[in-house]
């Protein structure tokens, strides 16, 4: 009589139930840790603004202006800190250039802020008599004290501020020696990473390259968008007589570097602004509603399916979400600018883990005969 065939504690089913639970459980682990992350990386941001403003904004110029340095280098077959030089100059320029140009306009749209802003108030106290008199009875009464900063307070803020702006200067030079090394940068990662096994390095450079790739695409197609549409925006509102439109325009515009950023902001401004100003009213509310939908038309159905070209591959509700969650996250403006990449790459990685889970799962549906009791 032959032998009774190995028996196991645990049959095929159990194997796979316990399997299932170690992997939620991995699962809610892994969530509690990103979130702990999270919330490390948005202190530390918030800790180490100034220092991590110049260095952020030198990073992503430098994603965008890498290929062009590449392609200078290697069409021309000139030395490479020649070609970082020359689009480093051209790249500063442009930026001055275009301030002297803007600048003297932008002066001119602000005194005109300045000069409707009574009528605007005029106009608020006359059109809505009762809003105006709450507001003011809150304002005497103290409700609003709590709302407004202190002068201490202040005296912070404008000291970040202008640190922020301080340490900005400094960006030229730290994009200079990006664009310079950036080609030796990956070689660096891999030198890093050799201590652990070729797989696992070849697993943490492929997340590397998505990121990175989500990056540079995002900003390199978001940058134009967001140009096009201020331009856009700028014309559409002198156009119909908004007035400050040229200003109002091309903030909005660098607003949607952030997607529907600036739309929404624009909104919430203009409108009220358009209903409100010296000669303005229903026409002009509704021909400045017009010009927001053209161009949201454009930017949806011309400048976002050919430049972006589906890179992020998020849905628009998700890219919402994602804004407004990392915008919190870390704490303001650097999260909601990060927010499509971060959150492309995230989903990027968990595919990728969602793969091998399947692969394992499936390994076990494979027993060999006789593992059953």
């Amino acid at each position: 009589m032959s032998p009774n065939p190995e028996t196991r504690l645990f049959g095929t089913v159990e194997r796979r139930l316990f399997r299932v639970t170690a992997i939620l459980f991995l699962i809610i682990a892994f969530a509690v840790l990103i979130g702990l992350v999270v919330w490390i990386l948005g202190q530390s941001l918030s800790f180490f603004f100034n220092l991590i403003m110049p260095l952020s904004v030198a990073g992503i110029l430098a994603l965008i202006l890498y290929p062009v340095v590449d392609h200078l280098e290697r069409w021309t077959g000139m030395p490479r800190v020649v070609a970082t030089s020359i689009v480093v100059l051209l790249f500063i320029g442009m930026i001055v250039g275009s301030l002297l140009l803007l600048v003297p306009t932008l002066y001119r749209q602000a005194a005109q802020f300045l000069e409707i802003a009574p009528g605007i108030v005029e106009g608020l106290s006359r059109r809505f008599p009762d809003l105006t008199q709450m507001l003011v009875d809150r304002a005497e009464d103290g409700t609003f004290a709590n709302l407004t900063p202190s002068m201490e307070d202040t005296g912070k803020t404008l000291r970040s501020y202008a640190g922020a702006l301080v340490t900005l200067g400094f960006v030229p030079l730290l994009l200079f020696f990006t664009l310079l090394s950036g080609h030796r940068l990956r070689d660096q990662a891999k030198e890093i990473l050799s201590v652990f096994s070729s797989s696992t390095q070849r697993r943490v450079m492929y997340f590397v390259d998505v990121f990175v790739s989500q990056v540079t695409g995002f900003f390199q197609g978001q940058l134009v968008i967001a140009v096009v549409m201020g331009a856009m925006l700028a014309t559409g509102f002198t156009i119909v007589g908004l007035k400050g439109g040229i200003l109002v325009g091309l903030i909005l515009g660098l607003l949607n570097i952030v997607p529907f950023l600036g739309t929404i902001v624009g909104l919430l401004v203009v409108l009220p602004l358009a209903y409100l100003q010296p000669e303005g009213g229903l026409q002009l509310l509704g021909l400045s509603l017009l010009v927001f939908l053209v161009v949201q038309l454009v930017e949806s159905w011309l400048l976002t399916p050919r430049i972006m070209a589906n890179r992020s591959g998020l849905h628009p509700a998700l890219v919402v979400i994602s804004v407004i969650f990392w915008g919190i996250a870390l704490g303001g403006i650097i999260g909601m600018i990060l927010a499509v990449p971060l959150t492309a790459f995230i989903i990027a990685v968990w595919r990728q883990a969602k793969a091998g889970l399947s692969r394992s799962m499936e390994s076990d549906s494979h027993a060999p005969p006789g593992s059953e009791p």
